[in-house]
């Protein structure tokens, strides 16, 4: 069994250990190399693995087997020698500050709406908590509240290994069935959880806690959440977009989100008058259709169109024409979206000879088909010259 210092001072940056196994993975490409003891928390419980030195060599994982902590590297280290290892602390207490965090949340959801967290995920960037209910904005705004209110309360936060007995008798929350010494981790007033990973000592190291979203996930909810020095970069990044937002629209900060409403508003009307004016353009297009039609096909080739107008013009235009009525979307060198429209053909065999002539492909009913093709105006208007009927 490996000696866990993260247990002993989870604060723990340096260490000295004796190599007590080094033997190559090839499924990891690293050597994978046993210390007698290390400050090293391995990847465990919705956490990632610390991340340091040993001997400068940089440790690319850490990982538990039976009690055994094992830290992968791309270089030996040999066996019997006493070598020197550093965590990366800066990372390592971000990571007390959000599972910290997290437990104070969680503790709060299953307090007020008897909700489990029955999933969590501490990434590099975010932290997701998944509960096995539903939660109205104000609600999560509550939690949020209260455990900021925690963390203002500088409380200790405990960690212990009572007895078979003792946790007998605790009331505490686990995501699964445990064996063995169970490590019991209380946030006094707020949590009493089953944890193996490190904490801060208290909750003001947490710093801030700042629950930025919820979704819907797997019948319950997933709720994204920041800490300590995490939620400032995640302020300041916002923060950074809306003063960029409000320079750009003119308004101030508070006032961005007025701003971009009025401009979407702004936009529609423009969407709309172009809509309008793409489908009068379509319906003279279409109002030329008629017996003079050449071999009854009519096509239209335009770079961009509203496809809603296209639409439009190919259902309008092939009660008119003799043949396919089609519009071609797009250019000679991206390629094209085509809506290819007929009366009297049926467009769901034409399509098998058009496309083993031009790559693409497309579907539908037999009177109307859409899809992609690759090819030149020239050729494919040449192509539409022949009879179909």
């Amino acid at each position: 069994m490996t000696e866990k210092l993260y247990y002993q001072d989870s604060y723990l940056r340096e260490f000295t250990a004796q190599v007590i196994g080094c033997e190559w993975e090839e499924k990891k490409g690293c050597y994978g190399i046993v210390l007698d003891r290390t400050c090293f928390f391995p990847e465990e419980g919705g956490q990632y693995a610390d991340s340091g030195t040993i001997q400068g060599i940089l440790v690319e994982d850490v990982r538990e087997k039976d009690g055994v902590i094992v830290h992968y590297m791309k270089e030996a280290l040999a066996g019997g020698s006493e070598v020197h290892g550093q965590i990366d602390f800066g990372e390592r207490f971000s990571q007390m500050q959000q599972h910290s965090g997290e437990h104070i949340v969680s503790g709060l959801v299953h307090r007020h709406f008897g909700y489990d967290n029955v999933g969590f995920h501490l990434g590099r960037e975010l932290v997701t908590m998944d509960f096995n209910g539903s939660f109205t904005r104000e609600q999560l705004q509550t939690v949020e509240q209260e455990a900021n209110e925690a963390v203002a309360a500088n409380l200790m936060i405990r960690a212990e290994y009572p007895s078979r007995e003792e946790l007998a008798q605790m009331d505490y929350r686990s995501k699964k069935e445990l064996s063995g010494q169970v490590r019991i981790v209380t946030v006094p007033g707020y949590d009493v959880c089953a944890c193996c990973a490190p904490h801060v000592k208290r909750t003001g190291e947490i710093g801030m806690v700042r629950l930025i979203d919820a979704a819907r996930y797997k019948g319950g909810t997933r709720v994204t959440m920041v800490c300590g020095f995490r939620a400032l970069q995640d302020y300041r990044a916002k923060e950074d977009n809306v003063l960029e937002i409000s320079r750009l629209l003119s308004a101030k900060p508070y006032e961005a989100a007025e701003a971009v409403k009025r401009l979407q508003r702004e936009v529609q009307q423009w969407k709309d008058k172009l809509f309008r004016m793409q489908s009068r353009y379509l319906e003279q297009k279409a109002e030329k259709l008629g017996e003079g039609t050449k071999k009854g096909n009519f096509l239209l080739f335009e770079e961009d169109l509203d496809r809603n107008a296209a639409r439009r013009f190919v259902d309008t235009g092939m009660y008119r024409c003799h043949g396919i009525c089609g519009i071609f979307l797009g250019n000679d060198r991206q390629g094209y979206q085509y809506i290819l429209g007929s009366q009297q053909i049926n467009l769901k065999d034409f399509l098998k000879g058009f496309h083993e002539e031009f790559p693409g492909k497309g579907g539908g009913k037999p009177e109307m088909v859409q899809g992609t093709v690759t090819g030149n105006c020239q050729e494919l208007s040449a192509w539409f010259e022949r009879d179909f009927s």
